[in-house]
């Protein structure tokens, strides 16, 4: 039992919940000498994109013409507005309870570590003025507009300026996080991995943090992909009615750039006895170096 009180002593302290004690002799706790980075190559490795020239942005499907929806993005590039990186700005919109916004996702199957470096500003320059302004990414159910299920870690304007948002919307109802976070770029993974869901961050320069772990019961093909949003309060009367909400082009005032360096697709690899929702099993330290790239 003292090793995993000394383990615990080295939590990041957010996003985990307490769970029955694994043994800290047998199988149950993976340590930090035991864990390994997830790995990159094969379909998943095939689905990375570094946005090096426009023909990049053939590899992205827009969730609007696929599920037969309203285009919410003003502005959609690579490699032209941002040299070497993908350009979103998104129309008035959002991602809550049952309200949609933009995304464009490549379809995935099984246990999967998406990683980005992200940079998220308002219009004028610095942090977004207008309240949910923000972007990031997303791994979402298939069909899911009748009952949205989806998980998310975005950055920008939350309620405030300048925060990491963990949001899991389960069967149509959204439960979000806020975090404090520098304002610039900012490195983001989405992973699902066994029964869990997991969002961690990295401000840059700085180290990783896990921003929440969820029990996840999303099915073994996903979208994963990208989703900015903004300009929640222009919604007005229509906060409280979705269906109408997503009938139509609400007028309002976006102020969201979304800049992506790069998107990478890896594989993570727990051993079985290995529980990721877990902290007593798998504590934060060792989380993060099984979900983030070596070196990352």
């Amino acid at each position: 039992m003292a090793a995993i009180v000394a383990v615990a002593g080295m939590l990041a302290g957010c996003g985990t919940a307490t769970s029955a004690q694994p043994s800290s002799t047998g199988p149950g706790l993976l340590t930090l000498e035991a864990a390994t980075p997830p790995t990159p190559g094969g379909e998943v490795g095939a689905a990375s994109t570094e946005f090096a020239t426009a023909t990049d942005l053939a590899m992205w499907t827009k969730l609007s013409e696929v599920e037969k929806d309203l285009d919410r993005i003003a502005k959609l590039d690579v490699n032209k507005t941002a040299k070497g990186a993908m350009y979103l700005e998104p129309r008035t919109s959002a991602w809550f309870d049952g309200f949609r916004g933009p995304f464009v996702f490549q379809e995935l199957a099984g246990d999967i570590v998406m990683h980005a470096r992200v940079k998220v500003e308002g219009k004028a320059g610095g942090a977004p003025k207008r309240k949910f302004s923000l972007g990031g990414l997303m791994a979402r159910q298939p069909g899911s507009y009748a009952v949205p299920n989806w998980v998310s870690v975005t950055t920008g304007t939350a309620d405030k300026s300048s925060q990491v948002e963990v949001k899991y919307t389960k069967e149509g109802s959204s439960k979000p996080q806020e975090l404090a976070v520098k304002s610039g770029w900012v490195d983001l993974v989405l992973a699902r991995v066994g029964r869990a869901a997991v969002a961690l961050y990295k401000e840059d320069g700085g180290t990783w943090k896990v921003g929440k772990r969820w029990e996840s019961n999303l099915p073994e093909v996903l979208q994963w992909g990208i989703t900015a949003y903004t300009d929640w309060d222009s919604y007005s009367t229509l906060k409280k009615d979705a269906t109408k909400g997503n009938a139509k082009q609400v007028k309002g005032v976006p102020d969201v750039k979304l800049t992506l360096d790069f998107v990478r697709f890896l594989r993570p690899e727990l051993p079985d006895y290995a529980d990721p929702l877990n902290p007593a099993s798998v504590p934060d330290p060792v989380l993060i170096k099984s979900l983030t790239p070596a070196r990352a």
